[in-house]
């Protein structure tokens, strides 16, 4: 009989513990790949940030080494050509509005389609959910005529409009499903403190919604931000534009400059990267909010 099939306590008396062993080397197994899967994630993130600290020159003679030295100039260019704070804002105030109209309508719409069971709510949830499969390439069109004609063209009210009415179908989708989970008998009792039907609804049903709400509130914000198309057809005045839009401007469509790209790309993505941390601390003190209730 070989040493690995002996009793525990005749390994653990000739100084080896297999299982232990066993178990520490599937674990530093594990930590290796997830470790290894995360340097390659972030390895283009470091690249862009490298890449932006570099002269033209450095970029041409050494495009994968390290930058000689800190370049700000590439980042002042960015900054003085944008309109970076102004563009900034203006992603941060479209995004919050979108994120607000999205969660108060999609939980006001999701929460009697939850609780109605009948062969209407079910196919109400159905088309809806069909929203989520509609490109955007589809409704920009139908979305502009019929903006042309309320007069909501580069408008903050337009593109808030826009962009929710995309988001409603995913917000509808996630509550009703949270909905639904929540045990009828709490709603049971609010009736018998002589609750109406919207006194449930914010005294027993919104509090509960809270992890839900930060994912879906992440999920829009994240899609919003980072949207193009729609910001690029609604917004003509340049004191109304998204980040992304600014980015695109100041790079250009007719040739692309390392010195230009680099450092925009930075500054468009670090203000969500800022939003997304806070909002993942969010989401677990709504996890555990909604867990406790």
């Amino acid at each position: 009989m070989s040493l690995s099939d002996a009793h525990p306590a005749t390994r653990a008396r000739a100084g080896f513990d297999w299982d232990l062993i066993r178990r520490r080397g599937k674990s530093i197994l594990v930590h290796g790949i997830v470790l290894g899967l995360v340097a390659i994630m972030l390895l283009p993130l470091v690249y862009m940030v490298m890449m932006s600290f570099k002269t033209s020159t450095e970029i041409a003679q050494d495009p994968l080494g390290l930058p000689d030295s800190l370049y700000w100039g590439n980042y002042m260019q960015a900054l003085a050509s944008m309109g970076y704070v102004r563009s900034v804002l203006n992603s941060m105030g479209i995004t919050i509005s979108v994120i607000v109209v999205v969660v108060f309508a999609g939980a006001m719409a999701a929460y009697p389609l939850a609780r109605l069971e009948n062969r209407i709510s079910r196919v109400i949830v159905m088309v809806m959910a069909l929203g989520l499969a509609t490109p955007n390439f589809v409704t920009i069109t139908p979305i502009y005529v019929i903006f042309r004609d309320l007069g909501l063209l580069d408008s903050y009210l337009g593109i808030v409009l826009a962009f929710a009415a995309l988001k409603l179908p995913l917000a509808v989708f996630f509550y009703t499903s949270f909905i639904a989970a929540i045990p009828i008998e709490l709603e049971e009792a609010a009736r018998l403190d002589n609750c109406n039907n919207w006194q449930i609804f914010w005294h027993v049903i919104r509090p509960l919604l809270a992890p839900v709400t930060a994912t879906l509130s992440l999920f829009v914000m994240i899609m919003v931000w980072n949207d193009f198309i729609y910001p690029l057809l609604l917004l003509t005045d340049k004191d109304k534009l998204t980040v992304m839009i600014a980015v695109y401007k100041f790079v250009g469509n007719t040739g692309i400059d390392p010195t230009k790209l680099f450092p925009a790309a930075v500054l468009g993505s670090l203000p969500l990267l800022l939003m997304f941390a806070v909002f993942q601390r969010k989401i677990m003190a709504g996890a555990t909010a909604g867990a406790v209730k």
